[in-house]
C-alpha cells in the first residue's frame, strides 16, 4: 500500500484523469490524496474527489493564471506542506512543473498532460515567444527533478523532446478511459466535446464543416476560456459547458464523433467515444495516427471539406458505420483503466523500492 499524493485542478481533463486513477489505485489498496490548486472545485467536484479520497485545496495558482514564474513561488512550498500533512510516500505531479524546487525526500512522479512549448510548435508551427519562455524553464527544471517523467502517449512524448531535448527517464503509459463499454441507440447527429477556446481543439475547421454536413454537429464544451479566449461558432448547435455524465452521454449516443484537434497529447473524449462503439473521424495528427491507425477515418488537420467529406460517407454508408464502430470499440479496449493503473502502480512500486534502497545505503 502507498499514500500517493495527487496534484489536480478542477478545471481542465486533469480532474477526470487523477479522479479516474486515484479510484483504480484505491482498490488496489493504496491511499490517495488530492492536492487542488487553481479555481476552486464546485461542491459536485468536491463530493466526487472525497469520494475516492482526502482532497486538499491550496491557494497558489496554476500556470495559466500568472504572468512569470514569481506567480508560483509558493507552489513547492505548499506541495511540501501538503505532503508533510498527510504523511504522503509518494508524489504524483500533474504539472511537471510541479516539481521545481521541491524540498522532500519523496519520491517524484510528473506528468505531462499538455505544454506550451509543444502547443506553439504545433498550433503555432513556431518556438514559445519571449515572455512564455519561463513556462519551458521551469517544465524543464520540473522534468529534471523528477524520479519519473510520463507522456500519455509515444506522440507526445517525442513532441516534448523535440522541443526540450532528451529527458532522462521519460516514458509512455497511456491514458484511459472508465467509461464502460457498451453499445447504445445512435442519434442521428455529428458529436464533439472539446475546450473549444483553445485554438488547438480547432473548432473553427468544424464550424466550417458544419454547414455541409447531411447531420447536425453538436460540440459540447465552453467556447470561452478563463484566460479571454473565445471562438464564435454559427453552423454547429453549441452546448456549453455540460456535466461530464451529461457529455458522455452525447458522445455515447451520437452517430459519429468527431475530433479536428490541431494539439492533443492523448484525447479522452475520442476514448469515450470508441468505448461505446461510435465510429470515429479524425483529424491526422501524430497522436491519433498511435492510437487509433486502423480503427478511424482520418482527415487532413485545418481542412473542413475533407472533415465533411469523411463525415457524409459514413452518414450515407450505414455498414461502414457499424464496421467502424465496432473497430473502434475493439481497439479501445487497450485503453482500459484497468491497464493504465497496473502500468501507473508499477512505476509507483519502483520507485518506492529504489527510494527505499537508498535510505538504506545512507
Amino acid at each position: 500500500m502507498t499514500r500517493v499524493l495527487m496534484t489536480l485542478d478542477a478545471v481542465g481533463g486533469v480532474w477526470r484523469y487523477a479522479l479516474d486513477l486515484g479510484r483504480g489505485l484505491r482498490e488496489r489498496g493504496d491511499e490517495v490524496v488530492f492536492a487542488g490548486f487553481g479555481p476552486a472545485p464546485s461542491p459536485a467536484q468536491r463530493a466526487e474527489a472525497e469520494a475516492v479520497g482526502v482532497l486538499d485545496w491550496g491557494r497558489a495558482p496554476l500556470e495559466w493564471m500568472v504572468p512569470d514564474a514569481a506567480g508560483l513561488a509558493d507552489v513547492p512550498r505548499e506541495i511540501a506542506d501538503m505532503a508533510r500533512r498527510h504523511r504522503a510516500e509518494l508524489l504524483h505531479l500533474n504539472l511537471p512543473g510541479q516539481a521545481a524546487g521541491l524540498d522532500l525526500d519523496l519520491p517524484i512522479v510528473a506528468v505531462s498532460h499538455s505544454c506550451v512549448a509543444t502547443w506553439f510548435r504545433a498550433v503555432r508551427g513556431s518556438a514559445l515567444p519571449p515572455d512564455w519562455a519561463w513556462q519551458a524553464r521551469l517544465a524543464q527544471a520540473g522534468f529534471d527533478a523528477a524520479d519519473a517523467v510520463i507522456a500519455p502517449s509515444r506522440a507526445h512524448a517525442d513532441a516534448l523532446t523535440a522541443c526540450y531535448g532528451p529527458i532522462d527517464r521519460l516514458q509512455v503509459v497511456h491514458n484511459a478511459s472508465a467509461a464502460p463499454a457498451i453499445r447504445l441507440p445512435q442519434r442521428p447527429i455529428v458529436a464533439a466535446a472539446g475546450r473549444w477556446w483553445d485554438e488547438g481543439k480547432d473548432a473553427a475547421t468544424l464550424d466550417l464543416a458544419a454547414a455541409e454536413t447531411r447531420w447536425p454537429v453538436h460540440m459540447a464544451g465552453p467556447t470561452r476560456g478563463d484566460n479571454g479566449a473565445q471562438v464564435a461558432l454559427r453552423h454547429a448547435t453549441t452546448l456549453g459547458s455540460l456535466p461530464h455524465a451529461d457529455t458522455l452521454a452525447l458522445v455515447q449516443g451520437a452517430g459519429i464523433f468527431v475530433s479536428p484537434s490541431i494539439y492533443e497529447p492523448f484525447g479522452l473524449a475520442v476514448a469515450e467515444a470508441a468505448r461505446a462503439a461510435v465510429p470515429l473521424v479524425l483529424s491526422d495528427i501524430p497522436t491519433y495516427r498511435e492510437l487509433w491507425d486502423g480503427a478511424a477515418l482520418f482527415f487532413a488537420p485545418r481542412d473542413a471539406a475533407a472533415l465533411a467529406a469523411a463525415v457524409n460517407r459514413l452518414i450515407d454508408d450505414p455498414a461502414l458505420r457499424a464496421r467502424m464502430g465496432q473497430a473502434a470499440q475493439d481497439w479501445a479496449a487497450r485503453y482500459s483503466l484497468a491497464a493504465q493503473v497496473q502500468a501507473m502502480a508499477a512505476i509507483h512500486d519502483r520507485l518506492r523500492a529504489q527510494h527505499a534502497a537508498g535510505a538504506e545505503v545512507h
